[in-house]
């Protein structure tokens, strides 16, 4: 197959207002979005938000209703798959039964009757540490061993961009934060762009540069992990990234640069610069770690609050406590375990919560409505596996 010439397409992704419809399903609308070159991006958020329609458009899988893609100076809308500097990395691997692991990875470049196809597989094996396997067949492999020889099939192309699409939803939990080292230290070395979509937040959150929250075609919030977590910007990311104890609010007054609401009948603080809200009506919020829990009201916090104890839950490092607040709420916390006795607060306890003011954050009161997660019509959930060959070529 000869080569279009937008494989020599270089530069920064760029989506230009690019817009998905599924009959009367908008999947994504009215999308730009820049991913600079060499960078981790990770697309984050529930199934049918958008993020695998995302994805299917820059490998032109599927092609915008409006807008465009570009890599650099090069407009890519309307090319096929094998046309564009783009690979693919499913989560199912693809690889082919009836080939070695070595003719898998080659498989790419021989179809472009590359003479060096056998070397570009053989570094690119090494690159992820599976060259002593390269003899044997994918059904002779473990999950993860398969993931990597995946991995390796789509690099050896060298791509401007790889997508990577849910690829450890397949592997046990130790894999998985296995791969998610291993991802992060082979993009490093590499250094091209990857782009990983995900609804898992702590993939994002340990391997990305920059993460994108989607929710119903929009991206909510985009940053630095960090930044996303520490200081969402709408209750969705607050909910979706992490957990937070959530409360509809409302201003009273100021007190320097302190925004001063009423939480149910409780006064609380917030930072201003903390604040995305506009108006008198917020929603205030507080991660569960940020949360002291005290049998008896502590003086000089700033911020409390009073309720029962509904659930204690031992996780090794940490203890969860439910307590129902009087809003009728239930606010979670996690206290790290640090001494050798447990705790002495049990379900049913009166206690006071504290936390200090400049932990807290506030969002706007109205929010979109999150996508509802697990749609099995979403046009999202469509099973790529047989794109695969594509997106070895």
């Amino acid at each position: 197959m000869a080569d279009s010439g937008f494989r020599s397409a270089t530069g920064d992704l760029h989506l230009d207002a690019v817009t998905k419809s599924f009959a009367s399903f908008t999947a994504v609308d009215d999308l730009t979005l820049d991913v600079p070159r060499g960078s981790f991006f990770a697309l984050l958020g529930p199934s049918g938000c958008g993020k695998t329609t995302t994805l299917r458009m820059v490998a032109g899988l599927e092609q915008p209703t409006s807008g465009r893609i570009l890599i650099g100076e090069t407009d890519l809308t309307g090319s096929r798959p094998y046309e564009r500097p783009v690979n693919t990395v499913f989560q199912s691997y693809a690889l082919f039964p009836h080939l070695t692991i070595r003719d898998n990875v080659a498989f790419g470049p021989k179809r472009r009757k590359q003479k060096d196809a056998g070397s570009l597989a053989d570094a690119a094996l090494d690159l992820v540490q599976m060259s002593h396997l390269a003899a044997r067949k994918p059904t002779r492999l473990s999950g993860g061993q398969q993931q990597r020889v995946a991995l390796a099939r789509a690099l050896v192309n060298r791509p401007e961009v790889l997508l990577l699409d849910e690829p450890l939803g397949a592997l046990d939990l130790k894999l998985r934060r296995e791969m998610q080292v291993e991802l992060k230290r082979i993009q490093t070395e590499v250094g091209l762009t990857f782009i990983h979509v995900t609804h898992d937040q702590e993939e994002a959150m340990t391997m990305a540069d920059t993460v994108a929250v989607m929710n119903a075609g929009h991206i909510e919030q985009m940053g630095a992990p960090e930044e996303l977590y520490d200081l969402p910007r709408t209750a969705f990311v607050a909910n979706f990234l992490g957990q937070s104890n959530l409360g509809e609010a409302r201003v009273t007054g100021r007190d320097g640069d302190h925004l001063v609401a009423e939480v149910a009948g409780t006064s609380v603080r917030v930072l201003q610069s903390r604040s995305s809200a506009t108006g008198d009506d917020l929603v205030f919020g507080v991660r569960p770690e940020k949360v002291r829990i005290h049998e008896d009201r502590p003086e000089g916090v700033g911020n409390d609050v009073r309720g029962t104890v509904t659930d204690v839950s031992f996780t090794g490092v940490a203890t969860q406590y439910l307590v129902r607040v009087a809003s009728g709420a239930t606010w979670a916390v996690y206290e790290q375990n640090l001494d050798v006795e447990r705790g002495t607060i049990h379900r049913g306890d009166e206690v006071w919560l504290a936390w200090d003011p400049g932990h807290a954050f506030a969002v706007p009161a109205t929010d979109r409505v999150p996508a509802t997660v697990g749609s099995a019509d979403s046009p999202d959930d469509v099973d790529d596996e047989a794109r695969a060959v594509a997106a070895a070529s």
